[in-house]
């Protein structure tokens, strides 16, 4: 079921007041269309960092802890590297013959009970709730809207699975895909250079409509950009 959509100057002042209950977000622009809000416009306003988080996150095991969880007051952000997440319904590239670490299991799932399809959906994983950080204190939860951004590219995804508690920056196969980055699970992904943002007490319902989360990731990034 849809939910009811924000105007823009509502959806606004839901961002810079605090909340607990999600912002229902709803499309702007047609699937495809181009960005307006560029890969620039983003990154100038995540330059620095605010540090949320208690401690810092390993980009893989048995790496340094090197990676910050940054606040800002209409998103939290960190910058590391992706690994490809091929987790949920299995697909002709996200099997357990494709990825010896496949989970058939997704945090969240889609409307119909079913986990979501990573080769199709372009969603980020965020580490599990821990004492160094609880993305839900922050208004992150399942369906939540993110920018995904590598080398001048955006791509809108929804916040779709959890992953290890000390480990951060994984993506699912469809974003790295629209990032230009190799999707393949044991082979692909890149090791530095992504930035994730992601906007609080939003959310995309159904989790699993593409269209919408590219159409409320436009709008929430000319918010949080004052290009609006």
């Amino acid at each position: 079921m849809r939910v009811q959509l924000l105007t823009l100057a509502a959806a606004g002042a839901a961002l810079l007041a605090p909340t607990t209950s999600p912002i229902p977000v709803g499309p702007l622009m047609a699937p495809g269309a181009r960005h307006r809000i560029t890969a620039t416009d983003l990154l100038d306003q995540v330059r620095d960092c605010t540090q949320v988080s208690r401690g810092r996150y390993r980009t893989d095991a048995g790496t340094a802890a090197t990676v910050p969880v940054c606040d800002t007051e209409q998103a939290v952000f960190w910058k590391a590297d992706l690994d490809i997440d091929c987790d949920g319904r299995p697909t002709a590239h996200c099997n357990r013959a494709a990825d010896p670490a496949f989970s058939a299991a997704t945090a969240y799932r889609q409307s119909d009970g079913r986990h979501l399809d990573a080769e199709t959906l372009p969603y980020i994983v965020v580490p599990a709730p821990s004492g160094r950080w609880d993305h839900r204190a922050s208004g992150v939860r399942g369906g939540a809207v993110g920018a995904v951004i590598y080398k001048g590219r955006v791509q809108y995804a929804v916040v779709g699975d959890t992953g290890p508690r000390d480990i951060i920056g994984e993506a699912s196969y469809a974003t790295a895909q629209g990032l230009g980055i190799n999707p393949d699970p044991r082979a692909g992904g890149v090791p530095s250079g992504v930035t994730y943002i992601v906007f609080k007490d939003s959310v995309i319902k159904p989790i699993e409509d593409q269209a919408e989360a590219e159409a409320a990731g436009e709008r929430l990034a000319a918010l949080f950009t004052g290009s609006d």
